[in-house]
C-alpha cells in the first residue's frame, strides 16, 4: 500500500508540475506579445493571443512553492518592507563604479581615473534607476546590429565626432550602424575577410576574441557571422555611450580600460586579441600592456594591430603626427613583441598581425631577457596591480605540444572536456563531474524553456549568468540568437572561468558586492543560481537586487535558483521593486528545498506615475 501511495503522490506531483509549467508558459507567451517594441506590436496582438490561448489557469493557479511550512509560514502583510522609489532622472545612465564626477578625483596617470572606483557605502543609491522617456524594447538580432532606437540612448555626439568614419548615423527615430569604422571604411565584413586571409577565423579554431578600445563594437558585431564571439571593452570617456551602443546592438561589451589594474579575465582565455586605432600606448611602461595581452592570449593566439603607428611612412601626414615619433612607437612595439617571443605573421597597409608561440620551447632565450611574473596564480587578477612581467607558459613535454592543451574547433569544443579539467588543473573537478554538470544544466535549461517559452524566440539577446560555474547553463542555451556573459564571482569556491573560455564561451570576474561594469538596461535575461546563498553575510542582498534592477531592461526577466528560505526573502524584496514574480518547485518535486523564482521587471520610464507595485 505504501508503494502505491508513493506512486500516486509522484503522479500528482508530476501533474502539478506540468500544470504549473503550462500556466507559466502561457504567462510568458502573452508577455512576449505585450513587449513594448514600439514598432507595430501592440495590444491587439496580445488580445488575439489571449482569445486563442487557453490561459484561464493564470487567474486560478497558485504559483507559490509547494515545499511546505517554510513558505506557508511567511506572512508578508505583517512585515515592514521598504518601498523603493525611482532615482532622480539625472541617474538614467548611472554607472556606479565609473561615475564621471568621482573619476575626476583620481590621477590621470596610466588611465587610473577611468578604472573602477566604486562608491563607499554612504554614497550608494537605494532607489530604482528609471529608463528614459520613450524607451522601447531593442530590435531582435540581427536587425539590432544595424539599428538602435534613439530613445534608448539619446546621444548624438558620436554621429558628429565620427561622421566621416562611418561609425554611426542618426536617421529619424533610430541610429543606424553601417558597419564601418576608423580602420575599416569599406565595412567590417571586408576588414574581417582581410584578417581571415592570415588568421584561421573561418574553421572554428578561432572562437574567442578580445577587442581593446572597441568603439561601438562593429568588429565584434560582424564577427558573429564567423561564429566568433568577442569580448569588447572601452572606457566611459568623451566618446559618450560607445559601450552602451554596443550592448543596445546586442554585442558583448563592458566598460573597461587598460590602466593600472589587470584585466578581469583569466590567463590563456582568448584565441585572438585586436586593437583598431584603440589609442593604447602599447610601447609605454616597459611594454606592460602588451604583456597583459600576452597573459590573456592563448598559446598560438593572434594579436592584431591596425592603425597608428603601422604604415607610418605613408600616413604620418594624414595622422598629423611627426614621423620620428611614429617610427619610434612602432620600433618599441616590434621590440616588445620580439621579447614576448611573438612571431610576426603579416604586415600590409595599416594592419600588422603577430602570433604567440604555442609553447616555451620556441622561446628559450626569452626568460633571460624579460622579467617573469612571480605569482603562482596568473588568474588572480581582481584589483591586482598590473606589472611589467611576462606570464610563464604551462609546462609541455615536446616542441609540438600546445601549452595548456589543444582545443577542438567550435562548436565541438562547447561540450568537449576542457584541457584544464582533463589535466586535473582545477582541484575538485573531474571529467566525470564536468559531464554530470553539463547534463544537469541541459535538464535545467529544458525546464526554464518550458517555464518561459520565449527564451528561444530571440526576445532575449543579452543574457547574464551571475554565478556561471563551469558555463554549462550558457552551453545549454547556445544559439545564434543569444549570447551569455558568464560571471565568475571572485568569492566562488572554485575559479572555473578559464574552463568557460576553453569551451568557447566568454565571461568576466566580478564581486557582486559592487556594481557591474555596464550601463543600465543592458541585459534581457539574468540567471542567478545560488547567488544569494553564496553572498549571505558577505554583503547586503538588497544592494545586489538593486544592481540587478539597474542592469536589467524593462520587461526583462530573471530566473533565480536557490534555497527556498533564501528565495522567500528575495521575493519579498523584489515585490517592492516593480517586479512581478512566481515561485516554482524544483524539477524533481516539491520536497526538494531548492526552488525556482521567476521574475519580470515592469515597464516604466522617467516621469511616469511612480507608485510601486507590491504584486
Amino acid at each position: 500500500m505504501a508503494t502505491k501511495g508513493n506512486s500516486g503522490d509522484n503522479r500528482t506531483r508530476s501533474s502539478l508540475s506540468i500544470f504549473i509549467i503550462a500556466g507559466l508558459c502561457c504567462f510568458f507567451y502573452i508577455l512576449g506579445a505585450w513587449q513594448r517594441s514600439g514598432f507595430g506590436k501592440g495590444d491587439s496582438i496580445a488580445q488575439e493571443i489571449t482569445k486563442k490561448g487557453d490561459c484561464s489557469v493564470l487567474s486560478n493557479l497558485n504559483f507559490e512553492t509547494h515545499h511546505g511550512d517554510e513558505a506557508r509560514g511567511i506572512d508578508d502583510s505583517k512585515s515592514e518592507v521598504k518601498i523603493f522609489k525611482p532615482c532622480d532622472n539625472r541617474y538614467i545612465d548611472y554607472t556606479p563604479c565609473q561615475d564621471q564626477m568621482r573619476a575626476m578625483t583620481f590621477p590621470r596617470d596610466n588611465m587610473n581615473y577611468r578604472e573602477r572606483h566604486c562608491p563607499p557605502e554612504e554614497e550608494k543609491l537605494h532607489c530604482l534607476i528609471p529608463a528614459p522617456k520613450g524607451y522601447v524594447t531593442p530590435f531582435p538580432w540581427p536587425k539590432s546590429r544595424d539599428y538602435v532606437p534613439y530613445a534608448n540612448a539619446p546621444y548624438k555626439s558620436l554621429t558628429v565626432e565620427k561622421a566621416v568614419q562611418n561609425w554611426i548615423q542618426y536617421e529619424g527615430n533610430v541610429f543606424r550602424f553601417p558597419g564601418g569604422g576608423t580602420q575599416f571604411p569599406h565595412g567590417a565584413d571586408a576588414y574581417i575577410d582581410q584578417l581571415a586571409s592570415v588568421i584561421p577565423i573561418d574553421n572554428g579554431m578561432v572562437r574567442t576574441a578580445l577587442d581593446t578600445g572597441c568603439g561601438v563594437a562593429s568588429w565584434g558585431a560582424y564577427l558573429f557571422k564567423k561564429n566568433v564571439i568577442a569580448m569588447s571593452f572601452a572606457p566611459r570617456d568623451s566618446h559618450e555611450a560607445q559601450v552602451q551602443f554596443a550592448l543596445e546592438r546586442g554585442v558583448p561589451a563592458v566598460i573597461g580600460v587598460l590602466g593600472t589594474i589587470k584585466l578581469p579575465y583569466p590567463s590563456r582565455a582568448f584565441d585572438m586579441a585586436h586593437c583598431s586605432r584603440c589609442l593604447i600606448p602599447w610601447g609605454a611602461n616597459d611594454g606592460m600592456y602588451m604583456m597583459e595581452v600576452d597573459r590573456v592570449l592563448r598559446p598560438g593566439g593572434y594579436w592584431v594591430l591596425s592603425g597608428p603607428p603601422i604604415n607610418w611612412r605613408i600616413n604620418y601626414q594624414s595622422w598629423k603626427r611627426p614621423k620620428e615619433e611614429l617610427e619610434e612607437e612602432q620600433k618599441k612595439i616590434e621590440e616588445i613583441a620580439k621579447l614576448l617571443c611573438w612571431e610576426k605573421k603579416h604586415e600590409s597597409g595599416e594592419i600588422a598581425i603577430w602570433r604567440k608561440r604555442i609553447n616555451k620551447e620556441y622561446c628559450r632565450e626569452r626568460d633571460s631577457h624579460v622579467t617573469m611574473c612571480e605569482s603562482t596564480n596568473s588568474d588572480d587578477v581582481w584589483y591586482k596591480k598590473m606589472e611589467a612581467c611576462v606570464t610563464p607558459y604551462p609546462e609541455t613535454t615536446n616542441s609540438d605540444e600546445v601549452a595548456s592543451g589543444e582545443l577542438q574547433s567550435f562548436p565541438e569544443r562547447l561540450n568537449a572536456v576542457p584541457p584544464r579539467i582533463s589535466s586535473g588543473s582545477v582541484p575538485g573537478i573531474s571529467v566525470e563531474s564536468f559531464q554530470e554538470d553539463n547534463n544537469l544544466w541541459k535538464k535545467h535549461a529544458k525546464v526554464y524553456k518550458r517555464i518561459n517559452n520565449i527564451i528561444d524566440s530571440g526576445r532575449y539577446r543579452n543574457i547574464m549568468d551571475m554565478n556561471a560555474g563551469l558555463g554549462s547553463f550558457a552551453a545549454a542555451l547556445d544559439s545564434p540568437k543569444l549570447w551569455v556573459m558568464n560571471v565568475m564571482p571572485t568569492i566562488a569556491e572554485k575559479d572555473t572561468l578559464g574552463v568557460i573560455y576553453e569551451r568557447g564561451l566568454i565571461g568576466i570576474y566580478h564581486d557582486w558586492c559592487e556594481a557591474f561594469s555596464t550601463y543600465p538596461r543592458t541585459y534581457d535575461l539574468i540567471h542567478a543560481n545560488g547567488v544569494f546563498s553564496l553572498y549571505k553575510d558577505k554583503c547586503i542582498a538588497e544592494d545586489i537586487l538593486l544592481e540587478m534592477d539597474r542592469i536589467l531592461r524593462p520587461e526583462g526577466a530573471v530566473i533565480f535558483r536557490d534555497q527556498v528560505d533564501v528565495l522567500i526573502k528575495v521575493k519579498r524584496t523584489v515585490a517592492r521593486m516593480r517586479w512581478n514574480t512566481k515561485m516554482v518547485d524544483h524539477e524533481d518535486g516539491p520536497l526538494v528545498p531548492e526552488k525556482i523564482l521567476v521574475a519580470v521587471k515592469q515597464y516604466w520610464v522617467a516621469g511616469e506615475n511612480n507608485s510601486t507595485s507590491s504584486q
